[in-house]
């Protein structure tokens, strides 16, 4: 089979493709043969060991697994002898933060708490691009209790995590202020009601004031949004901040502040998976596709990706790889 592969931490550019013999299943361990994925912030930190603390999970001092990539779209192909969950032939999707091997053709595992199976009504390409972005998503919504027609501000509205929490929210009537740099239109598009271009305005110093402010690209601080929030808002960011403050912070405001912080561990893979699901199936949501690309093309991809360029979500597919899917 083909994949993608690095034995130490690495750049993009140093990322290669080869030839590698097909993985066969544990007992307890299912086969999958990788029909789309994602190239991801992720698959990034999973590829360059970057922020430090992804080594305390992926491996130190060297990666345990050659192949990166950390969601997927795929189909069963082989099955342990212990495995009663799946069967061959089972398509399934799911999200494994530290690593599974999706940048290759074939990968085993035995993570079943971060897969399940998928409906084959959706697309592939729809599906694997609703993976990773949506389940930071969920997660950042799953830690506050918003009603309908309560404010959102969302920072940044183009990445995969932002570009899904704008739609999730839509689907309970929450009203939706994003921020982007540019892409007015394309924000406006995913539902969002009103839309700051950062490169015109800056966002800190609207009058508005929000139930909760969601920065999906981790580049705001909590002092700054503070008076952005009503009184009893919440500050979340989908990165740890300036010297690690945003886990600090939840901590402290939990005691000490009206106005919350709170850090969104993303766990539950499975609830996610299932709440984006029905929202697929029922048209209510759409993922924002910057492009899709070969494995031969994942080099550029991760560069890309590592440039903060992209709109959404850069999604791999081995979809003429033998599927006869278009």
């Amino acid at each position: 089979m083909k994949a993608a592969v690095r034995y130490e931490y690495c750049s993009p550019s140093e990322l290669k493709i080869a030839e590698l013999p097909e993985p066969e299943p544990q007992p307890k361990e299912i086969q999958v043969k990788v029909m789309t994925c994602t190239v991801n912030r992720t698959d990034m930190a999973v590829l360059t060991g970057w922020p430090w603390i992804m080594r305390l999970f992926v491996g130190y001092p060297k990666p345990k697994g050659a192949t990166p990539g950390t969601d997927f779209v795929g189909e069963i192909t082989q099955i342990g002898s212990e495995v009663k969950e799946y069967a061959v032939g089972d398509r399934v999707w799911g999200f494994i933060d530290n690593g599974c091997g999706s940048h290759g053709e074939y990968f085993c595992t035995s993570s079943f708490e971060n897969l399940r199976k998928v409906s084959k009504n959706i697309d592939p390409i729809q599906a694997g691009a609703s993976i990773e972005g949506v389940h930071y998503a969920y997660n950042f919504l799953n830690k506050i209790n918003l009603k309908e027609g309560d404010q959102v501000l969302v920072i940044g509205g183009t990445g995969a995590i932002g570009s899904a929490t704008i739609q999730i929210l839509k689907s309970r009537n929450i009203h939706v202020t994003a921020v982007s740099l540019g892409n007015v239109e394309k924000v406006a598009q995913l539902g969002a009601d009103q839309v700051i271009d950062g490169l015109i305005d800056d966002f800190t110093g609207i009058k508005q004031q929000f139930d909760a402010v969601l920065d999906a690209v981790g580049k705001s601080r909590f002092k700054i949004c503070k008076p952005l929030l009503k009184k009893n808002g919440t500050y979340l960011s989908s990165e740890l901040g300036h010297n690690w403050e945003n886990p600090f912070l939840s901590l402290s405001t939990s005691f000490f502040s009206r106005k919350k912080v709170k850090f969104p561990i993303p766990l539950n893979v499975n609830k996610s998976l299932i709440q984006i699901e029905e929202l697929l199936l029922e048209g209510k949501f759409k993922p924002l596709i910057d492009r899709v690309v070969s494995l031969e093309q994942l080099p550029e991809a991760y560069t890309y990706v590592g440039s903060g360029k992209k709109l959404g979500n850069v999604v791999l597919s081995y979809l003429n790889k033998g599927f006869g899917l278009q």
